[in-house]
């Protein structure tokens, strides 16, 4: 099966169906985003795969038992059943106090596993160091590759509950600004242009190729909900640069559809490739292994041209490169 065939088939096919996007996936507004939570916590009921040094969870524990009312004769707490991790968690835009979150735990001392374990109540703190959440519960391991759990690292599902309202002054603005996320100067302005004909004036400005300002309409002071709600709806279509992203770890290569190369002749092993001019072959070349094109070509057409030359994705990156050093391929070459 030719699988450099199907799966450039495949890239080219959605460059060419997917060009509008709505704006609500190409941008962010600024205020409007979620903030990370972590927190230093206890499991318990592990048996007996929890930490064996116990620097991390002596202190921990004894501080636990005497907030419950047990004073410890003895500063030292020896079990193999409770370990200390870190406790994560993301809090959305606009949490409420009571609103529920998935939280992940992480061991961090020398537990081997956390599976029947159960964390104890945890504050978690945002990076202001203002608790906006506590965790418990019991934890969950997943499955990872081959049916074996990641036994470090587990998830407590809705164990994470926001203590305080997220206070973000919105529905009364008067202005606001979205955050391109591939800044760009063109489609900053069709950003802009699609706004302010679908709102019917001059509302939206761009102030760079990454920021657009907007004005809120004097009928939609009060109600900025409504009006985010209709412009992030609006579809845009976004510009991109000309690029090539190659990984030769895996030998992955995602070739946008604006690049392209000029007149350029490519000899690689027993095969030639030739843009833009007719070109005479080799007598030690046989006819199938030569491939001929016209002028200035698309990167999809010099694709198409080796893939049916039989050329490998490592035989494709190889010759992607060397395209780039001649100074015939217009854009830019990503070699992750």
């Amino acid at each position: 099966m030719n699988y450099l065939g199907l799966i450039f088939s495949f890239l080219f096919t959605l460059s060419s169906i997917a060009e509008a996007s709505r704006l609500k996936d190409i941008v962010s507004i600024k205020g409007v985003r979620e903030n990370q939570l972590v927190g230093y916590g206890i499991v318990v009921g592990l048996k007996g795969t929890g930490d064996g040094k116990m620097e991390f969870t002596n202190k921990s524990v004894i501080r636990l038992l005497d907030a419950v009312g047990m004073k410890l004769e003895s500063k030292e707490v020896q079990s193999k059943n409770i370990a200390a991790v870190l406790v994560t968690a993301t809090l959305p835009a606009f949490a409420r106090s009571g609103n529920q979150l998935d939280v992940t735990v992480n061991s961090i001392g020398d537990a081997s596993s956390l599976e029947g374990g159960t964390l104890i109540q945890t504050p978690l703190r945002a990076a202001n160091q203002q608790v906006y959440a506590v965790a418990q519960g019991t934890i969950l391991l997943g499955v990872g590759e081959g049916g074996k759990n990641h036994s470090t690292v587990g998830r407590v599902p809705n164990g994470g509950m926001v203590e305080r309202d997220m206070e973000i002054e919105f529905a009364d603005r008067k202005m606001f600004r979205l955050a391109l996320h591939s800044a760009d100067f063109t489609t900053a302005a069709r950003i802009v242009r699609v706004i302010n004909t679908d709102l019917g004036g001059k509302y939206a400005s761009a102030k760079d190729s990454g920021t657009v300002d907007v004005v809120v309409p004097y009928r939609y002071e009060g109600n900025v909900v409504e009006l985010l709600a209709l412009i992030e709806s609006l579809d845009v279509e976004p510009d991109t640069r000309a690029r090539v992203v190659i990984n030769e770890k895996t030998g992955t290569v995602v070739i946008g559809d604006k690049v392209r190369i000029s007149k350029v002749a490519i000899s690689h092993g027993n095969l030639s490739v030739q843009v833009g001019t007719s070109g005479s072959k080799s007598k030690d070349q046989s006819p199938d292994r030569i491939a001929i094109l016209d002028g200035e070509t698309s990167v999809g057409e010099i694709v198409k041209a080796m893939n049916s030359l039989g050329v490998t994705p490592k035989d494709l990156i190889t010759i992607i490169q060397n395209i780039k050093a001649a100074g015939a391929l217009h854009g830019d070459l990503e070699i992750l």
